[in-house]
């Protein structure tokens, strides 16, 4: 049976990307100076305004402006032509954390490593074998056709581009196998004196078949480049930016669910962001040994409780017992307190803005810990299984 579906990614100019960006970089440079800090900053950018708003509580003291001021030229808003840029305005409205949930995160003897979940609510974490970084294949394809954007406007290959712009790739599928590309959408922001004719040239040459396999590629294929015509005016000066409005790009592409909290400026005390990265790392270790094509996982969590309320795995495989197998092997591997992720995957460091711009799932670099796969875990499982 031939079935299709579509995945968008969105450049590290889109304005909900700004946002995500500067509440990463507020976020690490807390952590900098403080590892214990609690943080759940949120962003909101227009042409003639930057608010940071949200709560902190850290020992930490920290130039917001100037960190917002940053992200914006290192995206590449440096020009007043854009409508938006680094001479902005920044307000900040920065508040400690609610009594309340602390009440529920912190240890009554003190410890600030000893945590409850900081607030209730359901995560998911997925791994396909049908890429290898073990990602559904539009989602990875639809991101690395942003990146390219962005690398051939930051490298000066296309030097009239400018930083925003978006992606959609629509993967036809037999069964579950992948076989073809059946649609490809890019738009790109440009500067006014540049032709149609030569964008959609440029674009198709350096960024679309320098990206997307050939093989999966064809006749039938429909490519639509900037379908409008024209894509001068972008970025905040377009359109209002929000944090965390992008949540479905910062995943699996839509492929798999989501349990809808925001990932970029909550500290690893926030589950929202924790466990989702630790169930990716799981999945990724369950799918790495062979033992299913793909694998899901949910967990739930209630406000103060260290423990989840539930966990559940699918392999969608239609085996009861090989997902129940799963489960208690979870269980019995590892511990997803958060306090224990915290510390399994080593996430009181600086090392989140760089996940806001492009997503934190997908990379095989060994740069972040929740996509390394544990050999002997995975060993471990080939023999249970």
């Amino acid at each position: 049976m031939r079935r299709q579906f579509t995945s968008e990614a969105v450049t590290i100019g889109h304005p909900d990307k700004v946002c995500d960006q500067i509440a990463d970089a507020v976020l690490d440079e807390l952590l900098k100076q403080d590892p214990l800090s609690r943080c759940a900053c949120e962003v909101t950018v227009e042409p003639g305004l930057v608010h940071i708003m949200g709560e902190v509580t850290t020992e930490a003291d920290v130039d917001y402006e100037g960190v917002a001021r940053k992200v914006i030229r290192d995206i590449g808003y440096v020009r007043p032509e854009y409508g938006f840029d680094d001479k902005v305005p920044v307000k900040v409205s920065l508040h400690e954390q609610s009594p309340d949930i602390a009440l529920g995160v912190d240890d009554p003897s003190g410890d600030r490593t000893n945590i409850g979940a900081g607030d209730q609510g359901m995560m998911f974490g997925y791994a396909s074998a049908e890429s290898e970084c073990l990602m559904p294949l539009a989602a990875i394809l639809s991101r690395r056709l942003a990146m390219n954007l962005t690398g051939a406007r930051q490298n000066g290959v296309l030097p009239y581009l400018r930083p925003d712009g978006k992606s959609q790739v629509t993967v036809e599928y037999d069964g579950k196998k992948p076989v073809r590309i059946a649609a490809v959408v890019l738009s790109a922001q440009h500067d006014p004196d540049v032709s149609i004719e030569k964008l959609r040239g440029d674009l198709m040459e350096t960024v679309i078949r320098k990206t997307l396999p050939s093989d999966m590629l064809d006749r039938n294929t429909r490519i639509y480049i900037n379908p409008t015509g024209r894509f001068v005016q972008g970025g905040p000066a377009a359109d209002t930016g929000l944090t965390g409005r992008k949540i479905i790009v910062d995943t699996y592409g839509g492929y798999a669910h989501h349990g809808g909290g925001a990932f970029c400026g909550k500290d690893p005390t926030k589950v929202d962001r924790t466990a989702a990265l630790m169930l990716r790392h799981v999945a990724k270790t369950i799918v790495s040994s062979h033992v299913a094509d793909e694998c899901e996982l949910q967990v739930a969590y209630a406000i103060g409780v260290a423990k989840p309320v539930s966990l559940s795995v699918c392999t969608f495989s239609q085996n009861d017992h090989l997902d129940e197998k799963l489960a208690d092997w979870v269980v019995s591997n590892f511990d997803l307190s958060p306090a224990g992720m915290i510390k399994y995957l080593d996430l009181r460091k600086p090392i989140y803005y760089k996940t806001a711009g492009n997503g934190p799932f997908g990379w095989n670099d060994g740069v972040y810990s929740w996509e390394n796969v544990d050999q002997d875990a995975v060993k471990n499982l080939e023999t249970l299984c």
